[in-house]
């Protein structure tokens, strides 16, 4: 069944989607009055509707059911990555978000290669979360989670402060994930490095910060690879994957 998300909460049996999703129903998907679509809501809800009529710029559904979304992880995992070269962050985005992450937010750390201006880390931001839009409706996830605009690496401890957990990936060593997320854990915030890693002063500027320093094993991990193996355990420690 095709997946939308919508802005609001719903509190009607009626609701109207506008803009992309609706020219994606009518003229990508040609979907017809009558058929079924999955519309989820910011509060958690899952609302089965069927389409009651198409025009040129709108397509209006009827609820006929609405339920909690049961898609969404009992851990709240925001993501925390360093900007990397070309493209690479694309598919780190795409990943994320299929594997469950709340909200991704870039950062620059002195060994990112990649230093977009201002005006570039915009359009950045846009197509990134486009990608998240469009991950979050393929895995059918209950929310869409936001690609927030780039910080710096000292930021991360604020940005991070309503995380019960912070945890940063060392490429030389640290603490076992296992030893450091329960299985209650309710959210994190995970943070990975680029392509040259992290300064030792970095590392420790996040510790002094009250961040974990963890590792993710014996063998070094691309930058591309370390947030996909970082979600993929904590989801598996919290019982996500199960």
């Amino acid at each position: 069944m095709a997946w939308f998300f919508a802005d609001t909460d719903i509190t009607t049996e009626n609701y109207t989607l506008t803009g992309e999703d609706a020219a994606h129903i009518a003229r990508s998907l040609r979907m017809k009055v009558g058929e079924k679509l999955t519309l989820c809501t910011p509060d958690g809800r899952r609302h089965e509707c069927e389409i009651t009529e198409i025009t040129r710029d709108e397509v209006a559904v009827k609820i006929l059911s609405s339920t909690l979304c049961e898609q969404e992880p009992t851990v709240s995992i925001s993501l925390f990555i360093a900007l990397m070269k070309g493209d690479k962050i694309d598919d780190v985005i795409q990943k994320a978000v299929e594997l469950g992450v709340h909200d991704i937010t870039p950062f620059l750390s002195a060994r990112c290669i990649s230093r977009p201006d201002e005006k570039s880390l915009f359009k950045k931001q846009q197509r990134w979360q486009k990608i998240a839009d469009n991950a979050a409706s393929q895995s059918r996830r209950g929310i869409l989670p936001r690609v927030n605009p780039c910080i710096d690496v000292a930021d991360i401890p604020q940005a991070a402060k309503d995380c019960d957990q912070a945890i940063v990936f060392y490429e030389c060593g640290g603490e076992r994930l296992r030893d450091l997320i329960p299985a209650d854990t309710g959210s994190l915030a995970l943070i990975t490095g680029s392509e040259g890693g992290f300064e030792e002063s970095e590392i420790e500027m996040l510790k002094q910060s009250g961040v974990q320093v963890a590792t993710l094993g014996k063998r070094i991990l691309r930058a591309q690879t370390a947030p996909v193996a970082a979600i993929s355990a904590a989801m598996l420690l919290t019982g996500n994957l199960e």
